[in-house]
């Protein structure tokens, strides 16, 4: 029986994967993609933990199944508790993620009927055995590690857990594997993608994967196993924190937006991932999102206050599930997005061309993904309709400009560097793979699509 192994190296950039295979730093990797080659992949937005783990774990964007970004407002008031309304995948409510993701939508544990995961975030169709980071005992552990900011110690807790899963590999034999491992991201924030301790981290991922081969190789498993080795997104160091919070709240609204989340009578919930991506959320005593037209006048005011931050790369106005209004910083104008009936795409340049496209006339998701790819926003059109059309969306989307994050408080580790924006450098992911896909590789999601197949599934 086929075991399919996405390996995570959270928040690995292609360049210094690349640099450290060319270096000999991580032997088994170069393997791979010496034998297949390595490939670069869009991931989705946010660009951020948590939410990019969907495309491996369902094959589907975050917003398609409602997980529309590491915290956003409950409008429904249906899964977030009064009296705040708002869920954050950072700390406790992480526990929430399996029941806020939607239903009709199975999992990769679910399609192939069991598994084992480790830093996976999502786990429906999982039993609690076969996760290898539930419990207190972790829970206390990489809460202590991050809490104190402890980035030598997260690389303890990936070595750890990479003995850990190489040896229920070996026993179990599961059909589906997910294992993540966070030592790039949390080094790469607290001191950027440019320290020595990221190849350590690197290290770490290639001694697990070289342990699974070896293992598999002796047991006679090795044509059995389908190793994917990606990441969910980049990294950028920052040059500046523009806490978006305090910003809205200096402008004269009453805020909602954590970890201050105990707010009377607030107007605007601002809700950061990553840190360099938020949702606004206005009129919050709707129950359903009203849609950018309705709450123009009121509101584009402060949008016009916010475009014209330094911070501020794009603006994106939802006017429904199917049109999005976009705006550039930096006075590059606005377009219009829209999702036909057809499934195909406009992008249509009006006061001027934010993502340099010129202009897209109903084409398909893959044109779009090609027109896009060598720009500074790949996949834009795609990833901003798709997190359009989820009921859980905010009024406002902002993305940050590539050297500029939304939060600089509150952060245990020191955001150096950040991601979770629409910019290339937090899009663009590696992948290598130890056999040949049955199809072109483009985005995240295709991951998934090819661990499915690899299974039969």
């Amino acid at each position: 029986m086929t075991t399919a192994l996405i390996v995570v190296a959270d928040g690995a950039r292609p360049d210094v994967l690349a640099a450290a295979l060319d270096a000999g730093h991580c032997p088994a990797l170069a393997r791979l993609r010496d034998a297949h080659g390595m490939r670069v992949l869009t991931s989705v937005f946010p660009s951020v933990t948590g939410p990019a783990y969907a495309p491996f774990l369902t094959g589907r964007f975050p917003g398609d199944v409602g997980l529309p970004a590491l915290r956003w407002f409950d409008r429904s008031r249906r899964q977030a508790s009064w009296p705040h309304y708002a869920r954050s995948y950072v700390g406790w409510e992480m526990q929430h993620v399996d029941r806020d993701l939607a239903p009709d939508i199975p999992t990769a544990f679910e399609r192939a009927g069991g598994g084992l995961a480790m830093m996976n975030m999502i786990g429906r169709g999982l039993p609690l055995r076969n996760r290898l980071t539930s419990g207190p005992g972790f829970a206390i552990r990489a809460g202590w590690t991050h809490f104190r900011g402890d980035v030598a110690g997260w690389l303890d807790v990936d070595r750890a857990l990479g003995r850990r899963m190489r040896a229920r590999i070996a026993a179990d034999r599961p059909p589906f594997v997910f294992a993540s491992f966070c030592g790039v991201d949390k080094v790469s924030h607290s001191e950027t993608h440019a320290s020595p301790l990221v190849i350590e981290a690197l290290r770490i991922v290639d001694d697990f994967v070289a342990g699974v081969q070896d293992d598999a190789a002796r047991d006679g498993r090795a044509d059995a196993l389908a190793i994917f080795v990606v990441s969910d997104h980049g990294h950028v160091p920052v040059t500046g924190h523009d806490d978006l919070a305090d910003v809205v709240r200096d402008l004269g609204h009453r805020v909602l937006a954590h970890p201050r989340i105990f707010v009377r009578n607030a107007d605007v919930a601002v809700m950061v991932s990553g840190n360099a991506m938020a949702h606004l959320f206005m009129r919050l005593e709707s129950r359903t999102r009203p849609g950018w037209r309705a709450i123009a006048p009121h509101w584009t005011p402060l949008v016009q206050q916010l475009l014209a931050r330094e911070s501020v790369d794009l603006v994106a106005l939802p006017h429904d599930a199917r049109t999005v209004e976009l705006h550039g910083g930096a006075g590059r104008g606005m377009a219009m997005l829209v999702r036909h009936d057809d499934g195909t795409l406009d992008y249509r340049p009006v006061t001027g061309d934010p993502l340099t496209l010129g202009t897209l006339d109903h084409v398909d998701d893959d044109t779009a993904w090609r027109a896009s790819r060598d720009t500074d926003w790949p996949d834009a059109p795609v990833q901003l309709l798709s997190l359009a059309a989820s009921e859980r969306c905010g009024d406002v989307i902002l993305s940050a400009t590539r050297d500029w994050d939304f939060r600089g408080r509150y952060e245990p580790i020191p955001h150096r560097s950040s991601h979770g924006a629409l910019h290339r450098d937090h899009m663009l992911v590696p992948l290598l793979v130890n056999r040949a896909p049955h199809a072109e590789m483009r985005r995240t999601t295709h991951v998934f699509d090819e661990a499915m197949h690899a299974l039969g599934r």
